[in-house]
């Protein structure tokens, strides 16, 4: 229960460490939890769009939706993305790519990454809602991509040491059980709430949100030998927009 709560608490801005006091060790094994969390941002982001789009355009209520997660989550992903879009795309070498995605500041990548994401994401959930309105759909693709972009600690070591990471955590690597309760965690929405005219469409996104993920686990392990947290967050955020394309193109 503890760990659920680290994974709360880590990963959204509201105030769950009011409910209890976690110790540090709980916060290094949040990342298979990743995929809970996505239950309660994927859930608010639907329960934000329903409620909108009964009182403004569809395009508004997209846009109230994308705002209601980056409140919860503080832009803890999108902030990673932004770190990661500079440090890959101005870092020569390991060692200076490392810096620069250690650096708080925001550079011409990262802004440009973020002007794009947004860009691409806006359009393509008003295109989905419009042709299939299901506010569920943010639940499944939330909660899976987040699972997707957990697997990081499966396949690469952490590039930094922990006194050189920025939350000064490590994530641990969790037994077989876990990752199997984790993958559960990531699939159960689409289980419970995929509509049978939306599945292939969904498949194909989940397959090209896949595809995704390894090339970036390929390409991070070749730039900086492991993956930080801004690659977590990274891989999250374009998984998810992928997967979201992959929808499209099939609809």
């Amino acid at each position: 229960m503890l760990r659920i709560l680290a994974s709360l608490i880590f990963f959204t801005r509201l105030p769950f460490w009011r409910i209890a006091n976690v110790p540090k060790e709980y916060y290094e094994q949040v990342v298979p939890l990743w995929p809970v969390v996505g239950w309660l941002t994927g859930g608010i982001m639907a329960l934000v769009f329903w409620l909108s789009q009964m009182i403004m355009p569809l395009p508004l209520a997209v846009i109230a939706a994308l705002i209601s997660r980056i409140l919860v989550t503080g832009a803890l992903h999108e902030d990673g993305f932004a770190d990661f879009c500079d440090g890959f795309g101005g870092g020569t070498t390991r060692e200076r790519t490392l810096e620069i995605m250690k650096d708080s500041h925001i550079g011409t990548y990262g802004v440009l990454g973020l002007i794009i994401y947004y860009l691409v994401m806006y359009n393509a959930l008003v295109a989905l809602q419009t042709e299939h309105n299901n506010p569920l759909i943010f639940i499944m693709v939330d909660s899976f991509c987040k699972y997707l972009a957990s697997t990081i600690i499966y396949f690469l070591p952490y590039a930094r040491k922990a006194e050189e990471a920025k939350n000064k955590l490590i994530y641990t690597s969790v037994p077989l059980h876990e990752k199997l309760a984790s993958f559960a965690a990531g699939i159960l929405p689409i289980i419970l709430f995929c509509p049978n005219d939306l599945f292939l469409a969904l498949l194909v996104g989940i397959a090209a949100a896949i595809i995704t993920c390894t090339f970036l686990f390929l390409k991070m392990n070749t730039k900086i030998k492991g993956y930080t947290g801004d690659c977590c967050g990274a891989t999250f955020i374009l998984a998810e927009v992928i997967c979201y394309l992959g929808v499209i193109a099939v609809m």
